[in-house]
């Protein structure tokens, strides 16, 4: 079942810098397949008072079948689309949570086309609705076009290599040949060198899927919102697994702390949180998250 291979990563620390109280309320704009909603909604009591987004139809119908969420508004949109709506309406939380990227389910179903290690389709929408897919990117996408996504979204070191090799050997069909291609595209000492316990693929994979899903967009964009989202002492945790991700929260949390007096948030994290060795025991894919949480400052924290 795709729910049981799904850990929620971070759950303890999650929990530390939400920490979720009674009757508080709650919005999960990456809810997956609930693992950290469900222990939030244990502290607070108030599964009525939650909203749960993601846009993936499985984990919409996998949530929407929890016993533990029942009364949880759950919302089929990404994240900007559903926090615009929600700033529309006024609504504000006590709670909030972003955990960005793709989760396990989503890794470990070769029909979604996310995975290096299993074959399937060259799709990589997290929400399948969408028109764009990763085989337009691959296969129609010009050379030069390649490159600068590789360079900026993968911080592919071998762009041009890549890009060349993509185009000389379209039509590409599937997700192993996509990675045969880049593995053979790329140095020698990348495959056979110390870097070889990574796939020679791993970076284009990323890049070309934060493309498909506008990953790095949509967060530029919704981080503003999720401020005015968020009740005056009310706490905010954003997880991401990339290095321009967590640049962009990093910036974002700076940009708006600090000690002017008008700044409206105060960073709980100084530095970015990272799995413990005991959970990357058991949850490895945890390896490259960083969180970073901040809280809201109160006009009577300011006054005093």
């Amino acid at each position: 079942m795709e729910d049981e291979k799904h850990i929620p990563v971070l759950l303890d620390e999650v929990l530390r810098y939400l920490d979720p109280q009674a009757g508080e309320t709650y919005l999960d704009l990456t809810a997956g397949y609930g693992g950290h909603a469900a222990k939030v909604l244990e502290r607070t009591l108030e599964a009525s008072r939650a909203t749960l987004i993601d846009r993936d139809q499985n984990a919409i119908d996998y949530l929407s079948r929890q016993k533990t969420l029942q009364g949880a508004e759950i919302i089929q949109k990404d994240f900007l689309s559903a926090s615009r709506e929600l700033e529309g309406q006024k609504r504000q939380y006590n709670l909030i949570l972003a955990d960005l990227g793709v989760s396990s389910p989503h890794l470990d179903n070769a029909s979604r086309g996310f995975s290096i290690r299993y074959n399937g389709p060259l799709d990589m929408r997290m929400d399948s609705r969408q028109e764009l897919t990763a085989d337009q990117i691959v296969n129609n996408y010009e050379e030069a076009e390649l490159v600068k996504l590789l360079r900026e979204y993968g911080e592919e070191p071998y762009s041009r290599a890549i890009a060349a090799s993509i185009v000389a050997n379209r039509p590409i069909a599937d997700t192993h040949e996509l990675a045969d291609i880049i593995a053979h595209a790329v140095p020698r000492r990348r495959t056979h060198g110390p870097a070889s316990k990574v796939h020679p693929a791993t970076r284009s994979f990323q890049a070309i899927r934060l493309a498909v899903n506008d990953e790095l967009g949509l967060l530029q964009a919704a981080l503003p919102l999720w401020l005015s989202l968020l009740v005056p002492g009310g706490r905010i945790v954003v997880i991401s697994f990339h290095s321009l991700e967590d640049r962009i929260v990093k910036q974002f949390f700076h940009e708006y702390s600090g000690d002017r007096y008008d700044a409206p948030l105060k960073r709980l994290t100084k530095r970015p949180v990272q799995a413990s060795e005991k959970e990357l025991a058991y949850n490895p894919r945890a390896r490259s998250a960083k969180l970073r949480a901040a809280a809201k400052i109160k006009t009577t924290e300011r006054e005093s």
